[in-house]
This record gives structure tokens, C-alpha cells and sequence, in this order.
């Protein structure tokens, strides 16, 4: 009995070790991303080197190889992490354009940018990087936002009005909404601070959007 006991014991040990270990390794994991988008705040990712990146999360640079393949890894799955945020952010808008038939761009715009407040450094990551120098890491952020305008055009078909439409001609409605969200965040970002600069990038995005979706409503697709 007391060897089964210390048998358990072990284990439970082991498990907790192994526990331990999978949880440190996280933790550097994340703390490798959360170094590169502070230092990435005012500058390329491209700019960055992996001695930099690995001094900055307290590791060797050697071990990082322990969790990214390359920088190249590093930035997609920063990319990922960071779209998630940016998705989070367009769905509820998107949700709040169709759920009525008749879209309200000025609520979608101020969650949008609610979002964007609230994590600044990962939304200018993705604005910069969307036409930045790194190969891999431009096409993970185009990749995802094509992946977004179909999830878009999706919606869209289930409004009445738009039924009939063609999913190419609905993939063009959205690529045209999500470009001018995006080109919106990159306006906010890029501001000056001024009061009423945000009020001012927010009304003259809304009056984009509704002149899509006006002219989606006159749109006729071809029989």
C-alpha cells in the first residue's frame, strides 16, 4: 500500500513538473509577442531582429528557437493574435449592420473604434504591416481580411434586398466596407489628437459607408 502511495505521489509530482514547464513556456511564448508589439509601436517589423526580440522577453536568443521557427513565424502569429482583436471588433459592427436589413455605419463605426481605443498597439501593428516590407507577414494580414469580407458577404446575402445578388458582386460590397474601416482605424491612428479630430474621421467613414450601401440598393446584378 505505501508503495502505491508513493507511486501516486510521483505522478502527481511528474504532472505537476510537467504542468509547471508547459506553463513557463507559455508564458515566454507570450511574452515574446507582448516584447515585439511594444517595440513594433513606433517602427517595421522588419526593423526587428531576433537578438533584440529575445533580450527584450528575458531569453537567449537561442531559445527562442524553442518557440517560433523564424521571425517570419514570430510576426504571422502575432498577426493572428492580432486579427482577432481587429475581428472581434468588425464583427460586432458587421452584426450591427445587417441584423435589420438597413445598416447603422455610425453605431458600427464607434464600436470599431471603441476597439481600436482600447488596444491601440495592435491595430497599428496590423495597419502597418498590411503593406509593410515582410513578406509572410503582409500576405497573414490580407489572407485574414479576404477571410473577413467573405464572412461579410455571408451577411449580406441574408438581407432581403440583396438575395438575388451575385456572391461575386456581394464580395465587392464588402471589400469596399471593409476598406473603408480599415482606412478609417488608419486615419484615427495616424491623428493628431485634436478634440473632434475622432467625431470628424467617424462621420466622413459613415457617409462612405452609406453611399456603398445606397448604391448597393440602385446596384442591378446581371440576370
Amino acid at each position: 500500500m505505501a508503495s502505491s502511495k508513493n507511486s501516486g505521489g510521483s505522478g502527481g509530482s511528474g504532472d505537476a513538473r510537467r504542468r509547471s514547464r508547459a506553463e513557463k513556456k507559455e508564458e515566454t511564448r507570450q511574452a515574446l509577442l507582448d516584447t515585439t508589439i511594444e517595440l513594433v509601436d513606433d517602427r517595421s517589423f522588419g526593423s526587428l531582429s531576433l537578438r533584440e526580440v529575445s533580450r527584450g522577453a528575458g531569453i537567449v536568443p537561442t531559445a527562442f528557437y524553442r518557440h517560433f521557427a523564424s521571425m517570419e513565424d514570430l510576426g504571422v502569429t502575432l498577426v493572428e493574435d492580432s486579427m482577432r482583436v481587429l475581428r472581434r471588433a468588425l464583427r460586432e459592427g458587421r452584426r450591427d449592420m445587417v441584423k435589420s436589413g438597413m445598416p447603422s455605419a455610425r453605431e458600427s463605426l464607434d464600436i470599431l473604434f471603441r476597439h481600436v481605443r482600447s488596444d491601440e498597439a495592435k491595430f497599428r501593428f496590423l495597419i502597418r504591416e498590411q503593406h509593410g516590407g515582410v513578406t509572410e507577414v503582409r500576405r497573414a494580414i490580407n489572407t485574414e481580411l479576404r477571410l473577413f469580407s467573405r464572412e461579410l458577404a455571408i451577411d449580406l446575402a441574408r438581407i432581403p434586398a440583396l438575395v438575388r445578388w451575385e456572391a461575386d458582386d456581394l464580395e465587392t460590397a464588402a471589400d469596399l466596407i471593409v476598406t473603408i474601416m480599415m482606412t478609417a482605424v488608419a486615419d484615427l491612428l495616424d491623428g493628431d489628437g485634436r478634440s473632434g479630430a475622432a467625431d470628424q474621421l467617424i462621420r466622413r467613414a459613415e457617409k462612405q459607408l452609406v453611399m456603398v450601401i445606397l448604391g448597393m440598393g440602385q446596384w442591378k446584378t446581371d440576370d
